[in-house]
């Protein structure tokens, strides 16, 4: 049985939802009042993770501090919406004298570091110094977790990446950042009258506080690899917000550490995109260069296409890509046809796999002034949900595989795709499309 018909078997996640019945001379206890909120919150949590899905919503952005600047005006104190061990303003207990030097690597130099952080200008009866550790900022913002709490950050938060991180997972230096749903009890309240059943304290708290708590963990957070978030809820209800590599607690964070693209941006699905090509778009290449690229001579070339994940390999069918040659020249002379070609086999016998290679096996030549059009019919491309790939080439900017030169990538405006994460793939969130990208070909 495949995971989409075990989810279709499975029975729906949904509370029994029961609302509270008035009728004169009802006798209603503070247990009613609480199970008439628990029913409007069920109710509104169901909707939102059933209709809309889940994630980040906006904002929640990870951004390195400065190591000598203290948390900026107006941002909230971590501990004041978080239970301690859960953020870097909890109280911590004392360290040990010979602390671990550093998050996943040790040796002498992080202990000279360490000591010369320390001993800071006044030498041994000086006052002492430390170095600011590895931390980062979380903007403000707004996301919704897998069951349905909305999680609000206001004012932003800054986290001390060691501090935060578990004792037993120090021995890393990658580590995830992100926010969980919490609630905790405010506005102490005397009762008026004792409970008829049960002792009553002195002093109870009036209200409910929805706040947010900050994780940090150096294990690699499991991916939620459901094809319907509707009718089941997760796991892990942590939202996840940034990849932090290279963490050393003596030394401050970057921003080329800070990988964003670990974010679930918010909706039902994540869907498949393509993440790389093996040609520049828009690029003029010479008549030899072209004819590599294609594979036309060489059976071990041809164009690349990588996808974000896995796609059926039984949907790359003749006709999903098509390469169309329109020929230079002025005026009605000009023509187009078509290139003959072929998916080369995938390795191995996976059922799914992450790109393709699509090579010219045809003779026909290129000549000065060409332009060679790539057409991929994504929404015939399945994915492992049997969902189609999200395709659309948006401003044609889908970057080269493993990172190589990109003309594109220096254009001025438009620096981050529209969810404001980079790099850049295709998609709009609609999934489907077609993908169209092209070339140029010149003599020399």
């Amino acid at each position: 049985m495949t995971e989409t018909e075990t989810e279709r078997t499975a029975g729906f996640d949904a509370p029994p939802l029961r609302r509270l019945r008035y009728f004169h001379g009802q006798m209603l206890g503070a247990r009613d009042f609480q199970r008439e909120q628990d029913y409007l919150r069920e109710k509104l949590k169901l909707r939102m993770r059933a209709l809309l899905g889940y994630g980040v919503v906006c904002g929640l952005y990870v951004e390195p501090m400065p190591p000598d600047d203290d948390c900026p005006d107006g941002s909230d104190d971590t501990a004041a919406t978080a239970p301690p061990h859960d953020s870097t303003a909890s109280e911590e207990p004392e360290e040990p004298e010979e602390p671990e030097e550093s998050i996943g690597s040790t040796g002498s130099e992080e202990s000279a570091a360490r000591a010369a952080a320390d001993a800071g200008d006044g030498g041994t009866d000086g006052p002492r110094r430390r170095r600011r550790g590895p931390r980062v900022r979380i903007t403000p913002g707004l996301a919704v977790d897998c069951d349905g709490n909305e999680v609000v950050v206001r004012g932003g938060c800054v986290v001390d990446l060691w501090k935060a991180l578990p004792p037993d997972e120090r021995d890393t230096d990658t580590v995830w950042v992100g926010v969980a749903y919490a609630e905790r009890p405010v506005e102490p309240t005397r009762a008026v009258y004792n409970d008829g059943c049960a002792d009553t304290a002195d002093c109870e708290y009036g209200w409910t506080e929805e706040c947010h708590v900050v994780r940090v963990t150096g294990c690699e957070p499991p991916p939620d690899e459901r094809c319907d978030t509707c009718c089941s809820r997760c796991e892990h209800t942590v939202l996840w917000l940034a990849r932090i590599d290279c963490v050393n607690r003596y030394e401050p964070v970057r921003a080329d550490q800070i990988h964003l693209n670990v974010r679930r941006p918010f909706g039902r699905r994540v869907p498949t995109v393509i993440t790389g090509l093996n040609w520049i778009h828009g690029h003029t290449y010479t008549i030899d260069e072209a004819k590599a690229l294609l594979g036309t001579q060489d059976e071990d070339a041809g164009l690349v296409v990588r996808f974000s994940d896995g796609v059926r390999v039984d949907s790359l069918q003749p006709g999903v890509v098509e390469i169309q040659v329109i020929e230079g020249g002025s005026g009605r002379n000009a023509s187009t046809w078509y290139m003959g070609g072929e998916f080369a086999e995938p390795t191995g016998s996976a059922e799914f796999t992450d790109c393709f290679r699509y090579r010219q096996t045809t003779r026909e030549s290129l000549q000065d002034g060409d332009r060679v059009l790539i057409t991929v019919r994504s929404a015939f491309l399945l994915d492992r949900c049997c969902h189609p790939v999200d395709g659309t080439h948006v401003g044609g900017r889908v970057p080269l595989i493993d990172g190589g030169s990109d003309e594109s990538a220096e254009c001025d405006g438009c620096v981050l795709p529209p969810s404001g994460i980079g790099p850049w793939t295709s998609g709009t969130g609609a999934g489907g499309d077609v993908f169209e990208s092209w070339f140029f070909v010149k003599e020399r």
